[in-house]
């Protein structure tokens, strides 16, 4: 199979929040007056362009921004969408060009960040190595077979066993057992390039394309194997996805880019929906072969503010870890790309800034999965990006799906199927599904969807622990396996306990206002507010209630409290947590 070709580099601006800067179809303006001469002077030399990158105007990015949570600093900030700008040039520009103009738009004072984003790839194709020892296996460079398909196709879903019990599988079929345990209810969207929905496998349940998908087979393939993993329809032929009920729609990156198609697949859905990232690129220790040093997308500022935006919708956020082979824990990924803004922080480092996206690596099937053996069941494998921001691993071979058509080929696309499906490509669907899965069978019992944070912090404290293989020990973090039966039973686990959170003394006549913070947002919390000081004869106090999204993980309680009498009164404030 050729080689998959890339989302060309892109230019991305930010400009000063104090410049008021506007992109007209007429050309730049300034609301504030600022000079744009040098910047318009510069665009027009390079014959370029601007444009909002997350919409079509200013103030309708603004307006879309401001219905969100507010931020908790670092770890939760959505960044002004806003400011945010596509430089596009005629053609296809060369790097060195982008970066040239990036280096002149970097100066000017109403700038205050210009790069380049390298071009970018699907978590996917030949992952080489080093030359010694030999270079490693490759990864999704399957052909179809010559061979026509026959008249009716086969049954693989045997030969799916990572649809299997834990810890081999994620016990899909458990979940299969429950009421919405096939993800009804539940929309997802994949983002990369191209999908042949109108395979024979995927045609119930999904809603097509948004923007223009690439027609290079290689996406197409890709994207197909994706959506099979998640959604193949239930059926006597072919494949069975892990959550088939899920309605599963793609977004292309060519024309919007990857931050773009973020922002607008997080737009067409609801909190408790899933938003899957099938890209990576090359980082700051990429050494031009392979996909070495590849990594995750959220290190580059655009992408990042487009997945903070999703998440802090209630949208989950699944995202390739990246096929690069480095540790994502390194100090180099703490040094900020060229022209990065003053501001960014590494996301790798979750105590500086959080995405809040799950990140996936890749683990090693069960040995003798289709008569191969990739080292010992659930450890590393070797392309697979590892550190401690990886949440959870899925399967990153032998998983078999529709496209590319080595298991089943032929003359129609429509028939191809796979079962050498790889990387954090195929690492990544899985978790996808059993999300899906978690999020059906909690639709069906009248619950509230897992939130982003919960999802992630359920995924890490369940699951088929990760193992050692040699070279590749378990402290090169990948997470745990998913197993839905763990991740099910924690999803609906219901806890309950009362308690007294603060006291206080309100002198009479008189409101005083309290607030409590960092509460799960998964929570059922009940505040009641107490007079400790005896007075019969009447009401003493009495209270309010408000409620502050902190963030996606976090919620805070602001409680107002009146003394209704002319004598100081001391209060208790009591919770009552319902479930969680």
């Amino acid at each position: 199979m050729p080689n998959i070709t890339p989302f060309a580099p892109e230019l991305i601006v930010v400009a000063k929040p104090g410049a008021g800067l506007r992109a007209r179809t007429t050309g730049l303006v300034s609301m504030a007056s600022a000079d744009l001469g040098d910047m318009v002077a510069a665009l027009s030399e390079a014959e370029a362009t601007m444009r909002p990158l997350f919409g079509e105007n200013e103030e309708r990015i603004r307006l879309s921004q401001a219905a969100l949570p507010a931020g908790n600093g670092l770890t939760g900030d959505v960044p002004d969408l806003s400011l945010f700008y596509h430089v596009e040039v005629p053609g296809e520009a060369p790097s060195e060009a982008l970066t040239n103009l990036a280096d002149k738009l970097r100066g000017m004072p109403v700038v205050a960040a210009a790069y380049v984003k390298p071009p970018t790839y699907l978590a996917a194709e030949a992952a080489l190595m080093q030359p010694e020892p030999p270079l490693a296996e490759s990864i999704n460079d399957m052909t179809a077979a010559p061979a026509e398909a026959p008249p009716a196709s086969p049954d693989f879903t045997a030969s799916q066993l990572y649809l299997d019990a834990a810890p081999g599988g994620i016990d899909a079929r458990y979940a299969w057992t429950l009421p919405g345990g096939r993800g009804a209810g539940v929309r997802v969207i994949d983002i990369e390039g191209a999908w042949l929905f109108t395979h024979e496998d995927l045609r119930v349940g999904q809603g097509g394309i948004i923007g223009t998908a690439t027609n290079d087979l290689g996406w197409r393939n890709h994207g197909t194997a994706v959506a099979g993993v998640i959604s193949g329809d239930v059926n006597t032929l072919g494949i069975t996805g892990i959550c088939p009920d899920a309605h599963i729609r793609g977004a292309s990156i060519f024309g919007p880019g990857s931050a773009g198609a973020i922002r607008a697949a997080a737009d067409l859905l609801s909190p408790g929906d899933i938003i899957l990232i099938e890209l990576h690129r090359p980082g700051p220790q990429s050494t031009g072969v392979g996909q070495q040093g590849f990594i995750a997308i959220e290190w580059w500022p655009d992408d990042y503010a487009a997945i903070r935006y999703a998440v802090n919708r209630g949208i989950i956020v699944v995202e390739a870890a990246g096929n690069g082979a480095v540790n994502l824990d390194d100090p180099i990924y703490n040094t900020p790309g060229a022209g990065f803004p003053a501001d960014w922080r590494n996301p790798f480092n979750r105590a500086q800034r959080d995405s809040g996206a799950v990140l996936v690596g890749a683990g090693a099937p069960p040995p003798g999965t289709h008569g191969r053996d990739h080292g010992p069941d659930r450890s590393r494998l070797d392309f697979s990006n590892f550190g401690a921001a990886v949440d959870a691993q899925g399967w990153g071979r032998e998983v078999t799906t529709a496209g590319y058509g080595n298991l089943q080929g032929g003359s129609s696309e429509e028939l191809w199927y796979t079962d050498t499906f790889s990387g954090t490509s195929s690492a990544s669907p899985i978790v996808v599904g059993a999300i899906g899965c978690t999020q059906g069978v909690l639709r069906a019992r009248g619950r509230i969807p897992l939130s982003p944070a919960r999802t992630r912090e359920i995924l890490r404290a369940t699951g088929s622990p990760q193992t050692d293989a040699p070279t590749r020990p378990r402290t090169q973090r990948i997470g745990n396996r998913p197993n839905l039966r763990q991740v099910i039973s924690m999803a609906l686990q219901q806890n309950n306990w009362i308690g007294v959170q603060f006291t206080g003394t309100l002198a009479a006549n008189t409101t005083q206002r309290w607030f409590t913070y960092n509460w799960p947002a998964h929570w059922h919390v009940v505040w009641t507010i107490v007079p400790v000081s005896p007075r019969p004869g009447g009401a003493q106090i009495r209270w309010q209630v408000e409620v502050e999204r902190a963030s996606d993980r976090y919620v805070t309680y602001w409680i107002s409290i009146t003394n209704l009498t002319n004598e100081p009164v001391n209060v208790e404030a009591r919770y009552a947590v319902l479930g969680w």
